[in-house]
């Protein structure tokens, strides 16, 4: 009897793909490789407009035709229902604020060049997030993804539109009340990644959420960067793969060279699982910033969207003005596995033919 294709799963069935990888990336061009590779690709469209956003999905479909994708929004409970940059800087707590300029004046950074790119992040206001949604309904998306927040809101909408909704999550718990919700897809996401995570190991928060999710879909999240995390993810129980840092420094990806170059020299012990970032808990590369913040004495960072309006100015001033010891980039532990700036359907097929390579020494090939 010929043995089963382990890394043909439901989520292939579901989305029409070769491999259960799905890369998230903020690149339409990272995007569309992927996608024509055999992949899946989610496009993070909170730093976008929603004009953007519709346009961006239109030049996407242009490049894949007929083929899925997906676009990612956050819906944090905590934000402003309404507010624009000036009043967000204008709530920042005084305490912050000071312990922020304090770190410019001793580090001699200039103001940014320009206004902070990270000031447009959508999510900052509950206004802006739900235009967007709007948007991705009207383009009746395949798949919308919720980077963070509950999707309970929306699940009917999208289902109506014929679109999947996937839900992120890093507890259990989170898992229980989306799945009660109707999403259609849980993506498992351990600490290890970059971003917005939890708590919980990869290793443990696949097989937990998988426990309960009884017909739905898992994707593994969180530190996955080679076939042998593929292969591993699988043997947890999850349909496949979702995959970011990654993608950051391959050849199609528009983010800056120097970032680039700090990503394939890093580690995975050059990560910092800190608020000081956005206000809530993330995974970034370390850089003097997370240093400063995490000095006896330095204050609490603020909450969110406060902290990273603070942020924002510093990275913009960084990149501005080529300060590398204050450049940072959302990383996963998984960094210190890239070693190369490679195409994206390279990195694709080198991660399918390694996770092959791992089942065939743990069951042996047939041949």
């Amino acid at each position: 009897m010929a043995r089963k294709d382990p890394l043909r799963t439901p989520l292939c069935d579901s989305l029409g793909i070769e491999y259960p990888i799905v890369a998230f990336t903020h690149c339409k061009d990272v995007a569309a490789a992927v996608i024509n590779a055999g992949g899946f690709a989610v496009l993070g469209q909170t730093q976008s407009t929603p004009d953007e956003i519709e346009a961006n999905i239109r030049w996407l479909r242009e490049k894949i035709g007929d083929k899925k994708f997906g676009i990612d929004l956050v819906f944090p409970a905590s934000v402003p229902a309404k507010a624009n940059v000036a009043e967000l800087l204008a709530g920042i707590p005084a305490e912050q604020q000071a312990y922020a300029d304090d770190i410019a004046r001793r580090f001699e950074i200039p103001e940014p060049k320009k206004e902070p790119e990270l000031y447009d992040l959508g999510w900052m206001s509950k206004e802006v997030s739900m235009k967007q949604l709007e948007v991705a309904l009207e383009e009746k998306v395949p798949v919308l993804a919720s980077g963070l927040g509950n999707p309970d809101f929306f699940v009917d909408s999208a289902h109506e539109r014929g679109m999947q909704v996937w839900g992120l999550v890093g507890k259990q718990r989170q898992a229980k009340k989306e799945l009660e919700a109707g999403v259609d897809v849980i993506v498992a996401q351990g600490m290890d990644a970059a971003g917005h995570t939890g708590n919980v190991g990869t290793f443990s928060i696949v097989p937990q959420v998988k426990a309960i999710a009884g017909d739905k879909l898992v994707i593994a999240a969180g530190g996955i960067t080679t076939g042998r995390h593929l292969a591993g993810a699988i043997a947890l129980g999850a349909a496949g793969v979702w995959t970011g840092t990654l993608w950051l420094p391959c050849r199609e990806s528009d983010v800056d060279m120097r970032m680039k170059e700090r990503l394939i020299e890093a580690s995975s012990d050059d990560t910092s699982h800190s608020s000081c970032v956005s206000g809530y808990t993330m995974r970034t590369l370390k850089s003097k910033w997370h240093e400063e913040w995490a000095k006896p004495g330095a204050p609490s960072p603020a909450p969110a969207p406060y902290q990273l309006m603070l942020f924002a100015k510093m990275k913009q001033s960084a990149f501005d003005w080529g300060i590398k010891d204050f450049m940072t980039e959302a990383a996963g532990q998984g960094v210190g596995f890239i070693k190369e700036m490679k195409p994206a359907r390279t990195i694709v097929s080198d991660m399918v033919d390694e996770a092959y390579d791992v089942f065939d020494e743990i069951v042996g090939d047939d041949e």
